[in-house]
């Protein structure tokens, strides 16, 4: 088996057993009370060229691809993404697998993306970028962590579970791992 393939099965494996246990941390919904979930990630490993606006890697195709395994099943009723060819890219995976199409957002309006998101009435799915997407997860009212390391860190994934104002901050990664300073 390729080594990468296996160090991939390894993280499903392992960001499949943080899902189940996250799934019995959530506070509960009362009866009546809506739950709406929102995935958010920047976008995955992307080409050195050209510097404006680059496509993905090999790397960063089967990031993506990985991604839309791990959201098959959660319902999603939109996905966001900056209209660049690695956001784009990054999302076309869970687009095809959802039968959505990509809505495109503004990365300096990201207080309209948030008011947007959470008024949504369903789950979501954001791609994004080191430097916004922390701010984002903290306009929703989430808990960002530290900032997203520019030259290597593509495997955070945020999940905010939000309930009647409540927001949980769920922090995972997938896909080949990030190591500081790699």
């Amino acid at each position: 088996m390729h080594p990468l393939l296996g160090g991939l099965q390894a993280g499903l494996y392992r960001l499949f057993l943080a899902l189940i246990l996250t799934c019995f941390m959530l506070p509960r919904p009362a009866l009546g009370q809506e739950t709406t979930v929102i995935f958010l990630v920047r976008h995955a490993e992307k080409e050195a060229q050209p510097v404006d606006d680059p496509a993905l890697t090999a790397a960063g195709r089967l990031r993506s691809e990985e991604l839309a395994k791990l959201l098959a099943d959660t319902d999603l009723k939109a996905i966001y993404s900056t209209d660049l060819t690695r956001t784009r890219e990054t999302a076309a995976p869970v687009g095809r697998g959802s039968a959505l199409s990509i809505q495109y957002y503004d990365p300096s309006d990201l207080a309209g993306l948030a008011e947007t998101l959470q008024t949504l009435g369903g789950n979501a799915l954001v791609v994004g970028h080191s430097n916004t997407t922390p701010i984002l997860v903290e306009l929703l009212g989430g808990a960002p962590g530290g900032p997203i390391d520019e030259a290597a860190e593509y495997d955070r994934l945020y999940i905010l579970t939000m309930t009647a104002g409540e927001v949980v901050t769920t922090l995972l990664r997938y896909g080949e791992p990030f190591r500081q300073g790699r």
